[in-house]
């Protein structure tokens, strides 16, 4: 358990130094630095080495649960150079699911500091933000609207607005609990691309090939929970229904509500984590990223995290989502039969991947969060992008 240290609020300089998103933190530079210098100046290659380790970690970890030990021991300017850096390439990168996961980790590591800093210094974080959050004796306030903006994708009971203290507008909440609202907002901030021009998109992609490439090959590989499948999700022992389903997504066409609500169910089951699930649907031609994460929580967090059970193989194959006898559009391996799905005895997509050799959650899996009272999936039911609904019309 974090312990709060009994300190003073960081001076400005440190300030940026330990939270490089804040606006104003490019007063750590002795001398304005150009973005085109910063991509290939030799003079920043120790910022951009250290950006490249930013994203990777990133990809890798997205909880920030290891620590990135260059980091701590660089200087400050590196680190918000490193910072800009990272948040510039990622923004050119084809995809988004690499600045996601990167502004995970960035969110994760700053919530670490803000627990274990004095709540001054995290009301100076949230100001800087454009929060008005106020230390009131040991709890910090905020007004009830911006707690609602906050807190509405953080997927914990805790949180939700009907437990917390509310007086005059303004709602009272622990350090704690405000540090990870703070979370939420520094993810939000950073998972929103930076704007560049085409040229100099052209110009990280072409100077940061290998970078992008290694990110592509990581990201795409679902994130395990732990204590499930040793933390290891196997994409190569997915059914062929599972693997058209997320094709489909990633190629920006519609996915059915059955379908949506199938891929979400099966992801928690063979052990994904909650981004994964999410990341899954970012293709999705009617994608919104809070109403996902929200329906999202309601397949993979029923029954105090156990979650609903995917469709059986019958249940796919009546909405037309059974891919046995092969998909023509997909690639060669998946073209054709797959001679495990016409076995008699393969009933279930999940019997399928404990066939193939991947690891399933079993039902009294409890390493989710609380048990909700209403069925949703990804989308009107199971449609990102749209209001959200309790599967009833």
């Amino acid at each position: 358990m974090a312990v709060r240290r009994a300190s003073t609020p960081l001076d400005a300089r440190s300030l940026f130094a330990a939270y490089p998103f804040l606006p104003g933190a490019e007063a750590l530079l002795a001398e304005p630095v150009s973005l085109r210098g910063l991509l290939a100046d030799p003079a920043y290659a120790s910022a951009r080495s250290l950006g490249r380790a930013r994203a990777l970690a990133a990809a890798d970890d997205p909880r920030a649960s290891v620590e990135l030990t260059e980091l701590s021991h660089a200087d400050a300017d590196v680190r918000f150079l490193s910072f800009l850096f990272a948040r510039v390439v990622l923004a050119a990168a084809p995809s988004g699911a690499a600045l996601r996961r990167w502004a995970v980790a960035e969110s994760k590591r700053n919530h670490a500091r803000l627990v274990a800093g004095p709540a001054e210094e995290l009301a100076e974080v949230g100001h800087r933000l454009g929060f008005a959050l106020e230390v009131r004796g040991e709890s910090i306030e905020l007004p009830l609207l911006e707690y609602v903006r906050l807190a509405v994708p953080i997927r914990e009971a805790d949180y939700r607005l009907a437990r917390q203290e509310l007086r005059a507008g303004r709602v009272t909440v622990p350090p704690k609990r405000a540090a990870r609202l703070l979370q939420e907002a520094v993810r939000l901030r950073l998972a929103v691309p930076v704007p560049l021009a085409e040229d100099v998109v052209a110009l990280v992609r072409s100077g940061e090939a290998e970078l992008l490439a290694e990110l592509a090959r990581r990201t795409p590989a679902p994130v395990g929970r732990p204590g499930v499948g040793g933390g290891r999700v196997r994409p190569e022992a997915f059914p062929p229904c599972i693997r058209k389903m997320q094709r489909t997504l990633q190629k920006g066409e519609n996915l059915s509500h059955s379908g949506r609500f199938a891929l979400a169910a099966f992801l928690h089951r063979a052990g994904a984590d909650f981004e994964t699930i999410v990341d899954a649907y970012r293709g999705a031609p009617d994608f919104d990223e809070s109403i996902t994460r929200y329906q999202v929580e309601h397949i993979t967090h029923r029954d105090d995290g156990r979650g609903y059970e995917p469709p059986e193989c019958d249940t796919l194959r009546s909405h037309g989502l059974c891919a046995r006898d092969g998909d023509p559009d997909g690639p060669p391996a998946d073209r054709g039969p797959d001679p495990l799905c016409h076995q008699e005895f393969l009933r279930h997509p999940l019997q399928y991947y404990r066939l193939r050799g991947g690891d399933v959650a079993e039902r009294d899996d409890r390493s989710g969060g609380p048990a909700t009272t209403t069925a949703a999936a990804p989308g009107t039911p199971g449609s990102p992008g749209r209001r959200r609904s309790t599967g009833r019309r």
